[in-house]
């Protein structure tokens, strides 16, 4: 017998969701075969057989949410599986010998064991964030004590924090409404006149929702602007780009530009480049670039490793390769873990202006706009129309103050006036 089991899939991950159960129960399976498709906030995964056999039980059906070590089925012998079906109908079968059921005795504690485990492990029966469950872990708190100021009881980071603070997470009247909230949705009455159709949300989507939320009740977010005028990079691409495309076979886009612009204010303003771990400020000395990519089932941010130590080919080949990971639903977990700033690009959608959402736990993200040629004053006297282009900066007040982020947009906005700075200070 061999138990499926939902895998280690990373040490932010805790959960999944069951999509799809390719073998049904009672099939045989073959070592290798493909049993079920799980999916998870950051990727999907597909779980396979261990050993050759007959999947004799599906303990958790699709859409079910379950949980990283969960037992979701179980594959039998073959030869087992085929001598149940022969001796079931055999009402006066003899009984098996005494000690052959010893292992069955044996067994039944299990369910308690089991119990006492789950007791044993701090916050492992409450609802909380992987995030959450990271950092209680590191203070060592145990989450059933942690009250949640979200309606649904969901812990998060800063509920966490609230504890260790020793104040109160919530008032007390969302506790209140906790009870109300939990009841599952009431059915909608249905208008012929008025179709509509309810869809589930997919785990990526839920974890997307979750996020931007936490992001928003958690972070102090402020968001500046500025306007980049885009006529030297324009200039650049259009008189090197056929020979960059044939030099290193992938075009010369301007994700490298700003991603080189981004290091170089990053090195200049370095605690846009850090996170918030309780009361410590986490300063990093790496610079790993989120690149923001919208995908089939939601957005991801897969991260461009060590940013600033590429060339420009070589960061236009790495984004490329992880959209068109991200298109075909091929990204792995490395690929989306970590990242210490986040580029995120509406303009390719025609977005003209917009205030971009902190990717928690970072504490910076800059947003891209459509270029727009505009009339622009040169000098008092001349008008001219330029290529110009509004950038966002949303960060996280409580270690980013005002001037600081002001600054380092000013710095990303002249590092992209003038692209041969790039060279030396990206």
């Amino acid at each position: 017998m061999s138990e499926i089991i939902v895998p280690e899939i990373g040490e932010s991950i805790s959960e999944g969701t069951i999509a799809k159960w390719i073998k049904k129960e009672g099939e045989t399976v073959s070592q290798g075969d493909l049993l079920l498709e799980l999916e998870t906030d950051k990727v999907n995964l597909e779980i396979t057989a261990e050993q050759d056999g007959v999947l004799t039980e599906i303990r958790r059906q699709e859409g079910d949410t379950v949980q990283v070590g969960e037992v979701i089925g179980i594959i039998g012998a073959a030869s087992a599986a085929a001598g149940a079906q022969q001796k079931a109908p055999e009402e006066a079968a003899p009984a098996a010998p005494a000690k052959e059921s010893a292992p069955a005795q044996a067994a039944a504690p299990a369910p308690a064991a089991a119990i006492k485990a789950d007791a044993d492990d701090a916050g492992s029966s409450v609802t909380a964030t992987p995030a959450a469950r990271k950092l209680a872990r590191e203070r060592g708190i145990d989450l059933r004590q942690v009250q949640s100021a979200d309606p649904s009881g969901r812990i998060y980071p800063g509920d966490v924090q609230s504890h260790v603070a020793g104040a109160p997470s919530a008032p007390a009247q969302a506790a209140a409404n906790r009870p109300q909230a939990a009841q599952p949705a009431a059915p909608i009455d249905v208008n012929p006149a008025k179709p509509v159709e309810r869809i589930r949300m997919s785990r990526r989507r839920v974890t997307i929702a979750n996020r931007l939320v936490e992001a928003q009740r958690t972070a102090a977010m402020l968001t500046t602007f500025n306007e980049v005028d885009m006529t030297a990079i324009l200039d650049v691409r259009k008189r090197r780009k056929d020979k960059f495309k044939e030099k290193h076979d992938v075009g010369l886009g301007f994700m490298s530009f700003f991603t080189k612009a981004v290091v170089g204010a990053l090195k200049a303003f370095p605690l846009l480049n850090a996170e918030i771990v309780g009361e410590e400020i986490l300063a990093k000395k790496y610079y790993d670039i989120g690149i923001a990519v919208a995908a089939k089932e939601g957005l991801v941010v897969p991260v461009v490793r060590d940013a600033d130590r590429l060339s420009f080919a070589e960061i236009e080949r790495e984004i490329a390769d992880l959209a068109s990971k991200a298109r075909n639903n091929a990204l792995s977990l490395s690929d989306l873990s970590g990242g210490t700033f986040t580029i995120t690009n509406g303009g390719v959608f025609g977005s003209l202006l917009s205030t971009p959402i902190l990717n928690t736990p970072q504490v910076g993200i800059l947003g891209m706009h459509k270029i727009q040629w505009r009339p622009v004053a040169i000098d008092e006297e001349r008008m001219e129309n330029r290529p110009m282009m509004y950038i966002a900066l949303s960060y996280d007040h409580r270690i980013v103050d005002g001037s600081e982020a002001v600054r380092f947009l000013v710095t990303v906005k002249e590092l992209l006036e003038d692209p041969e700075s790039l060279l030396l200070e990206g």
